[in-house]
């Protein structure tokens, strides 16, 4: 797995991605030979709620250089040099003009700065401080920026679907906007594609999952154009991921809901398997959790990372590189959200079927006749399913009471369900899906 996502993630890493343009589609293609990626083109100035998707912005090349010819910034070296959405400028100019069409870090002088310009036309170059200081104030510079702003254009999506019994589902979204950042950008689009590929190999799932790529925010708005109603009736949890390649503790985001099922499933799987880990509530900043979650939809959202992003001072800039992030840790991460897909799908409200009184489980093969070492964790396990599946308390409110980790009741409930000891509560049978 982590050979995988090196693999690929060296293959996105050079391609210019923003809102629109052909990087996106470049790098969604390449994403498509390891997940069944549907791509959609929106038309630019397709209606989104208040917003609308941009004019397509694509650029070839871009660069300052001296009057002797030298090159100062190129984006050919790092394609965060370019301002985000630049608009086209070829001309000599002088360094008073040039200069407010500079962005810089001076708190990190080192660092190219990733900055964008979305919604407003200008141009303009990223650098790092210390090169800026080094400008000579008297030179007349030569500017050439090659880009292009098409309204006929569109925007890019990518979608993917894994079907279930039901139709709820489970949602994953992440973006495609961010050129060159290894965690916050790359390693959500790997992790959410090696999610899919494991998740594929599973059959009978109860839930339809859903695999979301998109640019932020303009992106999460079309999705919830076309999906919001059918969301607001049949998605049961989602995630946005991001932030989840550099090898800091999880974090998980809860939805503006606050106890969703989202949010106790991450919350348990946390508890019962991380030593270090940090449960926050939502904020309306961040990434797409807060379209997500904006008022008119309150969906069940919420983001698992690792380091919060803006809180690690490589965020946005040339340091979110490939030496910031682990493979390894990328990999935790799919494994995570997959011990979290398995809650989610055993987490039902559950009915014992006899009652009144113990069920005779001898008879059944369920007791030993013999004390033997281990076995009296899955008799407890199985009296604590049996005393609490009345219909109120689903799976995960089992474990909470019990303190017999989940992923502990899961195969005994299996068992059970076989001996048809338990069934699903007929109160939440369309609740649960099953």
């Amino acid at each position: 797995m982590k050979k995988k996502l090196e693999t690929y993630f060296d293959r996105l890493w050079p391609i210019t991605r923003s809102l629109t343009g052909d990087g996106n589609r470049e790098s969604l293609k390449i994403l498509s030979e390891i997940i069944d990626l549907k791509l959609t083109e929106v038309p630019s100035g397709t209606a989104c709620f208040d917003w609308e998707v941009p004019p397509e912005w694509n650029i070839k090349a871009a660069w300052i250089k001296d009057s002797n010819g030298q090159v100062i910034v190129d984006m050919a070296e790092n394609n965060l040099h370019i301002l985000g959405y630049s608009e086209a400028f070829n001309g000599k100019i002088s360094f008073e003009e040039l200069e407010p069409h500079l962005y810089t870090l001076p708190d990190q002088p080192e660092l190219i700065p990733y900055m964008t310009s979305y919604y407003k036309r200008r141009w303009g170059f990223c650098l790092a401080h210390e090169q800026f200081l080094k400008l000579d104030t008297g030179e007349t510079y030569e500017v050439y920026i090659d880009s292009s702003l098409d309204k006929n254009g569109s925007m890019t999506v990518g979608e993917a679907v894994i079907e279930g019994k039901s139709k709820q589902e489970i949602l994953f979204s992440t973006y495609i906007c961010h050129p060159s950042m290894a965690n916050n950008e790359l390693s959500g689009p790997l992790v959410m594609a090696l999610i899919y590929i494991e998740l594929r190999k599973q059959k009978n799932l109860k839930y339809t999952y859903r695999f979301l790529f998109a640019p932020e925010t303009i992106g999460a708005l079309y999705n919830l154009s076309v999906y919001g109603t059918h969301w607001k009736n049949n998605l049961k949890a989602g995630y946005v991921v991001n932030c989840v390649g550099d090898p800091g503790n999880f974090t998980y985001k809860k939805s503006r809901i606050g106890d969703s099922l989202a949010d106790r499933t991450a919350a348990i799987v946390l508890k019962q398997t991380e030593a270090d880990y940090e449960i926050i509530d939502f904020a309306p900043l961040g990434s797409d959790e807060r379209q997500y979650c904006s008022p008119g939809f309150n969906l069940p959202v919420g983001s698992l990372m690792r380091t919060k992003h803006s809180t690690y001072p490589e965020y946005h800039t040339s340091a979110d590189n490939k030496d910031f992030i682990s493979f390894g840790a990328m990999q935790e991460t799919v494994l995570k959200y997959l011990e979290m897909i398995q809650v989610l799908e055993w987490n039902s409200h559950y009915l014992n079927t006899l009652p009144y009184g113990e069920p005779q489980l001898g008879k059944r093969g369920l007791y030993p006749t013999l004390s033997k070492k281990g076995e009296r964790a899955f008799v407890d396990a199985m009296m604590w399913i049996l005393n609490l599946s009345d219909g109120e308390y689903d799976l995960i409110a089992i474990s909470e009471r019990s303190k017999i980790p989940i992923k502990e009741l899961i195969p005994v409930v299996e068992i059970l369900l076989k001996k048809k000891i338990l069934q699903v509560s007929g109160n939440f049978k369309e609740n649960d899906s099953l």
